[in-house]
């Protein structure tokens, strides 16, 4: 305790300002940039796992390394010792947590599109298209009463869902989805995968929801599409067999009987703006890292000036 108090007492005197001042003096661009790079990875990292259950367990990590350091400091020696354990024995847990997200960041540097982690380069125009074709197909669907499930991907990563399927890599089309929920095909009882308005999968079997409130009437294709949006950001389409209506889950909540014209401005709503949010969130993030480089070009041509 008296070493911390004696340590807030040099940042309040004249001297502890004194100091910090001679410190910011030796801070040099090669610094900034530094710091710059690694704020900046950090944020794609948070905006990567904000939404999945990797996202709650690094808040977790976070507050183990924040009791880690307030018992170090104030000499809590039983307590930093068991979260030291922790911390080490931890790191293997982080892996296999955190596995689909590490092993999507790899795929991406091994492809060598790396664009798709340092800025959200989602085609829009794909994915507007994609819901439009998907509302053409759902109002058929709901006519004739064909049971569908439509997943469209977010920032959480399906690919264990579409491990579970027919892998596919296709436009989305209406008359795609028509065949794939054809009653008799042989892919119409699992679930289809959207990513980037692209479908990756069909066939797919996703997780139920563990909600004991749920409607007795809900079959369960519906608590399919609620239990995928439970554990990831995902968005879930439905359209049930019995009676055609149309309902869309997302963050473990279903909203039911929605019109044609009610699901592609939900669609919109949940898709396209949290897309644009993203870009605008990327860009602004990596104009000012651009600006830092570009600032500190500069200062070097006019040192050597």
């Amino acid at each position: 305790m008296s070493t911390f108090s004696s340590l807030i007492q040099q940042i309040a005197g004249f001297d502890g300002i004194q100091q910090a001042l001679r410190y910011i003096q030796t801070i040099e661009f090669s610094d900034l940039l530094d710091v710059a790079i690694i704020a900046y990875i950090f944020y794609q990292l948070i905006l990567l796992t904000r939404h999945s259950q990797a996202g709650q367990v690094l808040k977790g990590v976070i507050l183990v390394i924040a009791l880690l350091w307030l018992s170090d400091l104030f000499n809590l020696h039983v307590l930093n010792f068991i979260l030291d354990s922790v911390v080490q024995v931890g790191f293997l847990a982080l892996i296999v947590v955190f596995q689909p997200e590490i092993r999507h960041f790899l795929g991406q540097v091994g492809s060598g599109n790396m664009k798709r982690f340092f800025r959200y380069q989602g085609d829009s125009s794909a994915l507007e298209s994609a819901i439009t074709e998907t509302v053409s197909a759902y109002r058929d669907m709901s006519r004739n009463k064909v049971g569908a499930l439509t997943v469209f991907e977010r920032t959480s990563i399906l690919n264990d869902c579409v491990r579970t399927g027919t892998a596919l890599d296709a436009e989305v089309s209406g008359e795609l989805l028509k065949n794939i929920f054809y009653p008799k095909a042989p892919l119409h009882d699992g679930a289809v995968i959207i990513r980037e308005g692209r479908i990756v999968g069909a066939g797919c079997v996703l997780p139920l929801s563990g909600n004991s409130n749920i409607s007795r009437e809900l079959g369960t294709r519906h608590r399919a599409g609620l239990g995928i949006t439970e554990h990831t950001d995902a968005v879930v389409v439905i359209c049930s067999e019995e009676t055609g209506s149309i309902s869309v889950a997302a963050e473990g909540m279903l909203k039911r009987h929605l019109a044609p014209e009610t699901l592609e401005r939900l669609l919109r709503n949940e898709l396209l703006t949290a897309q644009e949010e993203k870009r605008s969130y990327g860009a602004a993030s990596l104009d000012t890292l651009l600006s830092v480089l570009r600032r500190g070009k500069k200062e070097d041509g006019d040192h050597v000036e």
